[in-house]
């Protein structure tokens, strides 16, 4: 164990006793600086995980003991009138970070991390311990949730809502590997791991409990007691309908909601994903 590993292990543990001890507040902000340095993630790549990803569960407690610690003050330099924690302002950039963060609407909060070349449009939210990579597009309307990861090169078109995880501290935030394109109104959810290169179509939505259909390779692929649903890459994923079989609702001709894995990426889908450069 690190000694910031080690003394966010102490201060955490140490439940209400922490609020108010100078060492602990500053164990805390060595964390923040670190997470929004992209030094340090809440969660990471690991090939010796089934996954193929490892979650840092103390670098999570780290951020909740910052909740712990704050207390609500008013936010100044807005448009809008804000109250929120003292320990998660929010982010300010300079140019020299290579960072564009788009007037109007937009907020990053302390202890994320944004790469060089990352745009966001307004409005849009990024929230403390989020880490987004090199040259990726977060568009308007568009959420990355607490502790969620995003890869490179990445495309979060408008009104993407990319779920994230505090609590259980052990448990996989959302996790969107490189140059993936999320269409808009898309919702990835409760642990989901989109591999590289993969295409989510406009409104597809993609949770733990939700069955994906893989039309391509004839699989059903679902999440298990161990690992989250997982994408593969370069898969290209559409909203769909199965038929309810059973009681009424087939008499009905009902259907519900399923993801459908309809073809694998090929050069003719990243022709249509160059509207992304266009963007930039």
């Amino acid at each position: 164990m690190t000694t910031l590993e080690t003394t966010i292990e102490h201060w955490f543990a140490q439940g209400a006793a922490a609020i108010g001890d100078k060492e602990a507040e500053t164990a805390f902000y060595q964390l923040r600086d670190q997470l929004e340095s992209g030094t340090l993630r809440s969660a990471e790549p690991d090939t010796t995980t089934a996954i193929g990803w490892r979650v840092n569960a103390w670098v999570k407690r780290g951020i909740l003991l910052g909740f712990r610690l704050g207390h609500l003050e008013a936010v100044e330099g807005g448009v809008l009138s804000c109250v929120d924690k003292h320990t998660y302002p929010t982010r300010r950039f300079t140019p020299e970070q290579n960072i564009r963060i788009v007037t109007g609407g937009s907020a990053v909060r302390a202890g994320s991390f944004l790469a060089s070349g990352v745009i966001v449009v307004p409005p849009a939210y990024v929230n403390t311990g989020a880490y987004v990579g090199e040259n990726t597009m977060i568009d308007s309307h568009a959420l990355v949730g607490s502790c969620a990861q995003i890869g490179r090169r990445v495309h979060l078109s408008a009104a993407a809502q990319i779920g994230g995880v505090l609590e259980p501290v052990n448990a996989s935030p959302v996790i969107i590997e490189d140059d993936v394109l999320v269409g808009g109104n898309t919702g990835v959810f409760e642990g989901t791991i989109v591999r590289k290169k993969a295409v989510l179509a406009a409104g597809t939505i993609l949770t733990r409990g939700t069955p994906v259909y893989d039309v391509v390779n004839g699989t059903v692929l679902k999440a298990t007691a161990e690992t989250p649903l997982i994408i593969p890459e370069g898969a290209v994923v559409v909203p769909g309908s199965r038929a309810i079989n059973k009681g009424n609702a087939k008499d009905l001709g009902l259907s519900v909601y399923t993801p459908i894995i309809v073809k694998y990426r090929d050069e003719k889908t990243d022709l249509s994903a160059t509207l992304e450069d266009l963007l930039r």
